[in-house]
């Protein structure tokens, strides 16, 4: 990586790193709805950054990903969101400048307890993906409460019991230089319920081609890890362009 950095200057002369303690363990994206006052939490899911099977080669933004998480039940995602995020939303709104919206920690769960990796203040890319289709309390209302300060007072959320598990089909060449333009076939062929998210595409004279690194994320819901897995892939499978990429892995240890 410094080779890449310094030597072959991958992003420009002058270019710095910064290095940071190695983590070990086990990694997990935690989203919660604030409303300036309070972080509630939403179901954990777990992505995969790296482009290859068995996680190797380059990080990308998400290759896959999938929810619930094993040994993450109600009572730990609590833990952590009262360890996590609400010190955020707290030191926000003593500051003057309350959060309302979706706080996105992506967590490293290691012998020495949850470390974070980053924040975003967005929903997660692919982890919505994985999520939202597992949602029964209503969004709209959700994000209208979050809104209002302390609208979130009281609310529980609600998630279906299902697995949901999202793979991504990426563009030859990425995550370095993604190819662009490929003809994109077979995507009115995925089974009923299966979700087709659109990353990066676009429509070209009623043809879709993709236009990114990240072309579509394949989402399929199952009574376990393992049915729902099975759905993503089958569908996954009909699906096709020229140098597409998928990892063959994703929620296969869950």
């Amino acid at each position: 990586a410094l080779e890449d950095i310094f030597v072959h200057q991958r992003f420009g002369a002058g270019a710095s790193a910064v290095v940071e303690e190695r983590l070990a363990g086990e990694e997990v994206s935690l989203l919660a709805l604030c409303d300036g006052e309070r972080a509630v939490p939403m179901t954990p899911a777990r992505d995969y950054k790296r482009i290859f099977d068995d996680d190797r080669g380059p990080n990308t933004g998400g290759m896959g990903c999938y929810s619930p998480v094993g040994g993450l039940d109600g009572e730990a995602v609590a833990s952590l969101c009262a360890q996590v995020h609400q010190p955020i939303v707290d030191l926000m709104r003593s500051r003057g400048t309350p959060f309302h919206g979706v706080l996105y920690a992506g967590l490293m769960l290691t012998a020495a307890g949850p470390r974070v990796l980053e924040f975003n203040t967005r929903f997660g890319d692919p982890e919505a993906q994985a999520i939202l289709p597992r949602l029964r309390s209503d969004l709209g209302e959700l994000m209208l409460a979050a809104a209002r300060p302390g609208g979130l007072a009281g609310v529980t959320l609600e998630w279906a019991p299902e697995w949901a598990v999202t793979v991504v089909l990426a563009s030859a060449g990425y995550p370095d230089t993604p190819a662009t333009g490929a003809l994109i076939a077979g995507l009115g062929e995925t089974a009923d319920g299966v979700e087709v998210t659109h990353s990066g595409t676009t429509r070209v004279d009623g043809d879709v081609l993709t236009a990114g690194g990240r072309v579509l994320g394949v989402t399929a819901l199952g009574s376990d890890a393992q049915s729902a897995r099975a759905a993503a892939y089958a569908a996954a499978q009909r699906i096709s362009f020229e140098g597409m990429q998928m990892r063959s892995d994703i929620a296969k240890k869950a």
